[in-house]
């Protein structure tokens, strides 16, 4: 498995493990981070990960302010909790991390939705960011809001 696509699972898992636990994802990668460091059976945690999963924890409103106006007959709490997780990585990887092409981020989604959600979430998570991406010139990003170097 490539380094980016293991980063993007472990930043999937650590933002759905918040999402669950109702928990700030930035205390949750500090978790990650400390078992990764004092058991050895724990996942590491790339920069590359640190990096998706601090650029969300930093637009978090905006993402969840995108998500809810283009997910047509979806509110951001009827959504599936995988699919949720999923779609917040996609969109912040699709509008702020200039580096890795769009089709790519899409594609990555839309494989983490064939390996942990339902038959009809890879189309779902494909068609919403599909539609983010043709947005994308017209989103802008708000004042403040950064984006980090990709590694």
């Amino acid at each position: 498995m490539a380094a980016r696509n293991k980063a993007r699972k472990r930043a999937f898992q650590i933002l759905f493990e918040a999402d669950q636990r109702g928990a700030d994802v930035r205390t949750v990668l500090a978790d990650w981070l400390r078992l990764a460091r004092t058991d050895s059976r724990q996942p590491p945690v790339s920069e590359y990960t640190m990096t998706l999963v601090e650029g969300y924890a930093g637009n978090i409103a905006r993402i969840d302010e995108l998500l809810s106006t283009y997910a047509v007959d979806w509110t951001l709490d009827r959504m599936p909790d995988v699919d949720r997780s999923i779609l917040r990585l996609g969109v912040y990887e699709l509008l702020w991390v200039d580096e890795v092409p769009d089709a790519v981020v899409i594609d990555e989604a839309v494989q983490l939705a064939k390996e942990f959600s339902t038959d009809e979430s890879p189309g779902f998570i494909n068609g919403l960011l599909g539609r983010l991406k043709e947005l994308k010139p017209s989103l802008s990003r708000p004042e403040g809001t950064s984006q980090p170097e990709a590694e």
